[in-house]
């Protein structure tokens, strides 16, 4: 096992250069800038100056390594520096906004916290309502609980998140006056009433969102329960006398996680890429937010971090998923 994660995360090294580079050039050489909202009227000298102060002028490939070096040294050994007190990467440049002029990675650390919060928890709602559901659904196969949920699923699936998002404040903000319409991001919990203020604000977009994350889940994982419910070892084990409950729960539902584990562990990303129109639709000042903002502001240094960042998320949790398959099938070795 331990060799093949070291000879996977050396095969991630090319396999990530070659994504940054393909992100930092479409970002780059796509149309729009920020100079190009400059009135006409400034002066050329000063026109150059800005241009200039935000390094535009310099050769893209003297860019893309600059901020290949500031990805993966300059602000990690920053964050160094900050924990440890020392002074490694003192005085070298970060990766800068152009938009604010602010350290890219400190836009991204005072807005990770809100995304995690409720992007994180419609995840895991999503997760714990889908396993059930998928597994009695499989165990049942047409019964009324069957069809009950794949009609849920169904309506998850066929639901955009701006929709259901949308009726969800028509019904529970606006008809029943129960939920705030919007999320208060500077709300800051500090007793039992501002707690359950902080729940009540985000029952709505954990709502859409664990919906549509429940739909996808929920059928993988009915799928995989009756592909392997009609194997031969299920036979054997039900031959044997075991219980019907220890024959799905440990024989049955251990194999069918296999490929739930690669969707769940490859949709671990987007909650920290946030979900852009969720965010958006309840007021979420979260990373999705901050990525909209950027492209609309052709803050063309947020757009390629971000997009880098969730480029190697997806790199890790994918193997982070492949590496939990030999806990969850024995006979799947690597070594």
């Amino acid at each position: 096992m331990l060799t093949f994660t070291l000879r996977r995360l050396l095969l991630a090294i090319p396999t990530l250069l070659v994504i940054s580079l393909v992100i930092f050039l479409l970002v780059d050489l796509a149309p729009g800038s920020p100079l190009s909202q400059i009135p006409l009227t400034v002066p050329p000298d000063v026109r150059q100056k800005m241009i200039e102060a935000l390094g535009a002028d310099q050769p893209v490939m003297f860019r893309y390594v600059l901020w290949l070096r500031q990805f993966f040294w300059v602000e990690p050994m920053n964050l160094f520096d900050g924990w440890f007190g020392t002074h490694i990467v003192e005085g070298e440049q970060r990766i800068l906004s152009w938009q604010s002029r602010s350290p890219v990675f400190s836009i991204i650390g005072e807005r990770i916290p809100q995304t995690l919060i409720v992007i994180g928890t419609a995840y895991l709602v999503g997760i714990l309502i889908a396993l059930p559901i998928g597994i009695y659904s499989a165990y049942r196969q047409y019964s009324l609980f069957d069809q009950i949920g794949t009609l849920f699923a169904m309506i998850g699936f066929s639901v955009p998140t701006f929709f259901s998002g949308t009726l969800f404040i028509i019904i529970f903000s606006v008809w029943l006056g129960w939920l705030p319409t919007k999320y208060d991001t500077t709300l800051q919990v500090i007793d039992w009433a501002s707690f359950l203020e902080q729940i009540k604000q985000m029952i709505l977009p954990v709502m859409t969102l664990g919906l549509a994350n429940a739909a996808s889940i929920s059928r993988y994982m009915r799928s995989s329960m009756l592909d392997n419910m009609g194997m031969d070892y299920v036979r054997t084990a039900r031959a044997k006398g075991l219980s019907e409950r220890v024959v799905v729960l440990k024989h049955v539902l251990r194999n069918s996680l296999i490929p739930v584990v690669t969707v769940i562990a490859l949709g671990i990303p987007s909650i920290f890429g946030g979900a852009i129109i969720t965010e958006n639709l309840f007021g979420v000042n979260g990373i999705g937010a901050a990525l909209i903002g950027a492209i609309q502001a052709s803050d063309i240094p947020m757009v390629q971090t971000l997009a880098f960042i969730f480029a190697v998320l997806i790199v890790l949790f994918n193997l982070i998923a492949d590496v939990l398959y030999g806990f969850l099938d024995p006979r799947i070795r690597y070594d």
